[in-house]
């Protein structure tokens, strides 16, 4: 009796496929690029087996093997892959298993190849190290159980002699230390809680977030009217009549493993509540001896007995952030997304906020330039599909965000999306001088209003609220450290196209570094015109990095 043979059939592609199980793979081969020092390079190796074999080995053959980490692409479940009006730039509108989680290749257990069926070997190069100039092949090599070689694919990536500068734009994602908590099942500042928070930390700044959204009080962010998050103050409150007292402690220790982490900037939690403050966030004191909750949606934002507690708050806040040399690192929140309806309540609010932090940035996310004109909010964040009267009045250090409204025309990252429209955000950054970029989901682990906990791994849009990934861009493993995303990876691919940009404008100038941005485009790139495939993007980053070249010698 004949015995029939595995066989596997392998491709190399770039970051900015993405690989589905259940179609043929169209991608053309990628298998060379350039990078400069300290970058994170990525590529991919798409492999289909002709039987059902666990147990696949893949091994790394090159000189720079010992920066190489090989990860496999999980599929995840899309139930609401995006909202029934989208534009046509998507890759599928249908649920369904889609590649967005990357998990480690264990030594030992190998991968499994899927009678069939596409999948992908995510291959991250890490040029942080020494390393010296020059063209360097990658091999990656599939071995079946028993020894025998079943493909290779080779990729060679020219490293350059230049190096990337350090990021300038302020990037946040909104950090929920609560989903950390109730997902590991760990109590709020145990040192296990700590812990967890820390691995989180360190991966979010590791893909250039630079700030971290820091729990003052339990951010009132997507909570439902009357509802609650878990709490996780940082600020210790005593409560005696009208009178309060401080602790800052826990913040320090906050603060503390940021900087150790380096985190640069804090954005202090929202001091009043999303889509019109009009309440208090959820604060707790101690009173008579016992822990209780003072303010929250009962809260008049605009009474006298808030006003009172940020009056003896805030200067001491103050203090602290003084004491302890953060002038130049803090931004405030007062409210999230405010619409002209809420005008009254922001501009209390907000008043609130200049009289006595008036010397440090705000921000908040909105679309209606009308609050900026009004003097209500020094740094505004509009979106980046209602950024253009903030671009026409010349707002300066202007910031933009998106989140799931933002899935016509615009950039965005949402799972269903192509990544190349991920990654073109990096460019716009550029040609607009934008200093900030916001979005509210680094680990959004529950469902929508935070009603309950939901899986990431099974659930992957907030109960079907958000087009499929919005909530999130890491997945969390099982010891307590973050798993990445594609959409995580490219995103840190966009702001390394960032990075490079502003090194080319110090070496030509700003109008031949847009040229060069711009070459092949067809016309001027805007945020919501601009060419909509990846090998225009790639080559984009090769004009860049054969400029950087030429003009460093």
């Amino acid at each position: 009796m004949s015995t029939v043979k595995l066989s596997l059939e392998t491709r190399c592609l770039s970051s900015l496929e993405k690989v589905f199980a259940d179609e043929e793979l169209l991608a053309v081969p990628h298998q060379h690029a350039s990078a400069l020092q300290l970058e994170m390079f990525s590529f991919q190796v798409a492999y289909r087996s002709s039987l059902g074999s666990k147990q696949i080995r893949v091994y790394v053959q090159s000189e720079l093997a010992a920066q190489v980490v090989l990860r496999t692409v999980k599929l995840v479940p899309v139930e609401l892959a995006v909202y029934h009006d989208h534009d046509e730039d998507v890759l599928r509108d249908t649920p369904g298993l889609y590649p967005d989680a990357l998990l480690p290749v264990q030594a030992v257990e190998g991968i499994t190849g899927f009678a069939k069926q596409w999948r992908s070997i995510w291959v991250t190069v890490d040029l942080k190290g020494d390393i010296e100039p020059g063209t360097y092949p990658i091999t990656i090599l599939f071995e079946s159980r028993e020894g025998d070689v079943l493909s290779r694919e080779t990729f060679e990536l020219h490293v350059l002699a230049a190096a990337l500068p350090e990021q300038q734009l302020i990037h946040t994602e909104w950090f929920h230390t609560d989903c950390l908590a109730t997902y590991y099942r760990v109590e709020v500042f145990s040192e296990r809680y700590w812990e967890i928070v820390q691995h989180y930390v360190k991966t979010a700044v590791d893909h250039g977030i630079n700030m971290l959204l820091t729990p003052l009080f339990t951010p009132p962010l997507d909570t439902q009217v009357g509802g609650e998050r878990p709490t996780v103050q940082l600020i210790d409150v005593e409560k005696v009549g009208l009178t309060y007292k401080f602790g800052f402690e826990k913040l320090k220790r906050w603060i503390d493993m940021c900087t150790r982490s380096n985190v640069k900037y804090f954005e202090l939690s929202h001091l009043f509540t999303q889509w019109g403050a009009k309440h208090a966030p959820k604060i707790i004191a101690v009173e008579e001896g016992e822990s209780r909750q003072i303010f929250g949606w009962d809260t008049d934002a605009t009474g006298n007995l808030y006003k009172g507690f940020l009056a003896q708050f805030l200067p001491e806040l103050v203090s602290f952030i003084k004491q302890n040399e953060l002038e130049n690192r803090v931004y405030f929140h007062v409210s999230d997304e405010p619409i002209a309806e809420h005008l009254p309540w922001y501009e209390s609010a907000s008043s609130v906020l200049q009289q006595f932090v008036g010397e440090f940035p705000s921000i908040d996310a909105l679309s209606d330039y009308t609050f900026y004109e009004r003097g209500l909010i020094k740094a505004p964040i509009p979106a980046n599909d209602h950024i253009q009267p903030f671009l026409e009045h010349q707002v300066p250090n202007l910031w933009t965000y998106y989140c799931c409204s933002q899935y016509k025309a615009v950039s965005n990252r949402i799972i269903c999306m192509p990544s190349a429209r991920n990654r073109v955000l990096g460019l716009q950054l550029y040609k607009f001088q934008i200093v900030g970029f916001l979005h509210w989901g680094y680990n959004f682990w529950y469902a929508q209003y935070s009603e309950f906990p939901i899986d990431p791994y099974t659930n992957t849009d907030a109960n079907y609220a958000f087009p499929a990934g919005d909530p999130f861009v890491v997945y969390p493993g099982q010891d307590g450290t973050p798993i990445e995303s594609i959409r995580l990876e490219v995103f840190r691919e966009a702001l390394q196209d960032l990075r490079a940009l502003e090194l080319l404008e110090t070496l030509i100038g700003r109008e031949a570094t847009l040229a060069i941005i711009e070459e092949g485009a067809g016309e001027p790139i805007t945020f919501d015109v601009y060419p909509r495939d990846a090998a225009w993007l790639l080559a984009c980053r090769e004009r860049i990095n054969e400029a950087i070249q030429k003009h460093s010698l």
